[in-house]
């Protein structure tokens, strides 16, 4: 059967990754060391449900600030990559959609060497381009290059993510975006931001590969 695409471009944390788990243990030290409100259990769960303005505006977090935390917690996850696991069912898939001939990438705000590490040796040799350390909102143009460097086109491309900014930085490159429902952002904040693709398994992923269209509230 004919792919529907040629390149599946993947974000990491809360995708390949579960991340959030380890994250939760140092969210609060975050929090404290650059000067942001106080955040409670109940109001960080509560997070996962908003877009990443109101998430922004929630932790009162000037742009300013962002790259600094950024870099913050991409040193943190280098020094904690044994704390950070892929999700069950992501290594069989990665194998198989190599397996299947399918151009596989990784763009992600974390680290390379973090990615890597989490990744082992045997699945990072399945990807042919990394690109890490991006600014959590300049993923379009890293897709962009992606997708040139790979010899491939918009249309062939498939970006996996666990937030709406994943969804966001997909239509604005001109790429289908294909949105997990076990990272970061509820199932219902993803379905608002209407993916091409709104997936609960990776049985949906290897889906999406094939021409059946899957319908984005499935």
């Amino acid at each position: 059967m004919t792919r529907r695409y040629d390149l599946v471009i993947f974000d990491f944390d809360g995708t390949l990754a579960d991340s959030l788990t380890w994250f939760r243990k140092e969210l609060p030290d975050v929090v404290d060391k650059h000067g942001l409100p106080p955040l409670s259990d109940e109001k960080a769960e509560s997070l996962r449900g908003l877009s990443p303005k109101a998430i922004m505006e929630e932790l009162q977090i000037p742009a300013w600030k962002l790259p600094f935390i950024a870099a913050d917690v991409r040193a943190r996850a280098a020094e904690n990559v044994e704390k950070i696991h892929l999700f069950d069912g992501i290594t069989d898939t990665l194998k198989l959609l190599h397996a299947q001939g399918v151009d596989l990438a990784v763009v992600s705000s974390n680290g390379e060497v973090a990615v890597k590490e989490v990744l082992g040796e045997e699945l990072t040799a399945l990807f042919g381009q990394f690109a890490c350390g991006a600014a959590l909102f300049g993923k379009a143009g890293i897709f962009r290059k992606v997708v040139k460097k790979a010899g491939s086109t918009p249309a062939r491309t498939l970006c996996v993510g666990d937030e709406v900014r994943d969804i966001e930085a997909a239509k604005e490159a001109g790429c289908a975006a294909a949105a997990v429902d076990w990272g970061f952002a509820t199932r219902d904040i993803l379905a608002e931001h209407q993916p091409d693709h709104l997936l609960n398994s990776c049985n949906q992923l290897i889906t999406c590969l094939q021409n059946e269209s899957l319908p984005a509230r499935a």
